[in-house]
């Protein structure tokens, strides 16, 4: 089963830093991410979500790819792929995988304008080294699905010296 766990940073930055490292990690089999985002404060007071993984553009490009195949079938296969690739990318415009997008901008409204928060959708196969790997970069954990035991593990990894208020 999947942990869901968001970590607010001071700026997107060192968000953004975060998640690399955890893509490295996912790299060298210690994490496995179902999702990781970047949910930015702008300093207008706008939310915005810095998806790893971009929906429109895989959609275009299976839709492409499907599209060119069908054409061949009728004899227009540049045909089919300019329809593909266009209902392809309204179709992953649309979708939303891994953490509701929702959730993400209501979370993002409740840091202060300039913050960033990185959440994170996943299983640690080696926990303590991913923890080892990220605590280099403190943050504030501000939700999570893990239990007590694994959360003040976390906190502590991070510097936190008690629980947040919910």
């Amino acid at each position: 089963m999947s942990t869901l766990v968001a970590i607010a940073y001071p700026d997107t930055d060192t968000a953004e830093r975060v998640r690399s490292e955890l893509v490295q990690m996912t790299k060298e089999h210690l994490l496995q991410l179902d999702d990781a985002v970047v949910v930015e404060h702008q300093a207008d007071g706008k939310i915005k979500l810095h998806q790893a993984i971009s929906t429109t553009g895989a959609g275009a490009a299976g839709g492409a790819l499907w599209g060119g195949l069908i054409g061949l079938l009728f004899l227009a296969p540049l045909f089919g792929m300019a329809i593909g690739a266009a209902s392809g990318a309204v179709m992953g415009k649309v979708t939303d995988v891994g953490v509701n997008d929702k959730f993400m901008k209501e979370l993002g409204a409740k840091m202060p304008a300039g913050g960033a928060a990185l959440i994170m959708l996943g299983r640690a196969e080696a926990p303590e080294r991913v923890l080892e790997r990220v605590r280099t970069f403190g943050g504030e954990v501000i939700q999570t699905s893990l239990d007590t035991e694994q959360e003040e593990r976390l906190r502590a990894a991070l510097g936190e010296s008690a629980p947040a208020a919910s």
